[in-house]
């Protein structure tokens, strides 16, 4: 059963998404436990915690993403204090939910360069580590598209952190398909796709992936901008998702797509999320997936 599914809101309290998930045939869901542009949210209120604990076994897979504002690779002593804080506060968040997994985008080095960035990347999560031993929470390093002196594009980046992290065995990656194609990577034929996770493989290793964000892209090959696009619609196309879907290595991996939600209500997001999963499940060759409600689509 591949574990397909979506980033969805939280709004109303963290167990609704699980209802949102399950409305939509997901196995795996992604959240943020907290405000997304913000450096610090409250602690998750005990009766949310037991609500969410008490649904979570609706869903094969629920894990988290951090907020937008944290930087682990700034240069800037109060952004990087800041960073750290709200940072440790995601991760206890997570743990409180019992979370498996934390997606963190590596962070930008602002100009300083890239071996600069990465070594504070390292040593922010070496710190953290250690002030959460005994966790069991594992921080997921996403590939990135690479815009401005974002780091992560290129997968000698993810290498690098993880080289240097005292507790390897905490670290894991999130592969971005729109990322990865905007940072020059090419999925959309299966030599190029092969090409892609031989590379993967041969700097990281490809059991390192523990979770996907299936985007298409606004933007082509290389371009170096992060712009999501629905499936199948952008420059990177059907073929990449079908050969994803299809393999074998990763059918126990959560994939969930972030493409673009329109403005309004919940519910025609979770319209558009419909439709998107559809067609991710129409390209796999053999597979059953939970009967989705009758107006899914």
């Amino acid at each position: 059963m591949r574990l397909l599914g979506a980033h969805l809101s939280i709004a109303g309290g963290v167990s609704k998404s699980i209802e949102r998930g399950v409305s939509l045939g997901c196995a795996a869901i992604q959240i943020f436990t907290g405000f997304s542009n913000r450096w610090h949210s409250k602690p998750i209120p005990d009766e949310q915690l037991c609500a969410f604990r008490q649904q979570r076994d609706r869903l094969k897979v629920i894990f988290a993403h951090n907020n937008y504002l944290i930087n682990l690779a700034s240069p800037e002593p109060v952004i990087s204090s800041r960073s750290h804080e709200s940072m440790l506060e995601e991760m206890e968040r997570a743990q409180a939910l019992g979370l498996p997994y934390l997606v963190i985008h590596p962070g930008s080095h602002l100009g300083r360069g890239e071996e600069e960035g990465l070594q504070k990347v390292a040593q922010h999560l070496n710190s953290l580590f250690a002030d959460t031993r005994g966790s069991c929470l594992r921080i997921l390093l996403e590939t990135t598209a690479g815009q401005g002196s974002n780091l992560g594009y290129r997968f000698e980046h993810l290498a690098k952190i993880i080289s240097s992290v005292h507790s390897p065995e905490r670290v894991g990656i999130c592969f971005d398909t729109c990322h990865v194609f905007a940072a020059g990577y090419d999925l959309r034929t299966q030599q190029g796709y092969e090409k892609t996770f031989l590379e993967f493989d041969r700097l990281i290793g490809t059991s390192a992936i523990f979770a996907f964000h299936l985007n298409d892209s606004k933007y082509e090959l290389g371009s170096r901008k992060d712009r999501h696009e629905h499936i199948g619609q952008g420059l990177l196309g059907m073929e990449a998702f079908r050969l994803l879907l299809n393999d074998e290595r990763f059918a126990h991996v959560p994939m969930v797509i972030e493409t673009p939600k329109g403005k309004g209500s919940f519910s025609g997001g979770l319209s558009e999320d419909k439709r998107n999963l559809a067609v991710l499940r129409s390209l796999i060759r053999t597979e059953a997936f939970p009967s989705l409600p009758d107006e899914s689509l």
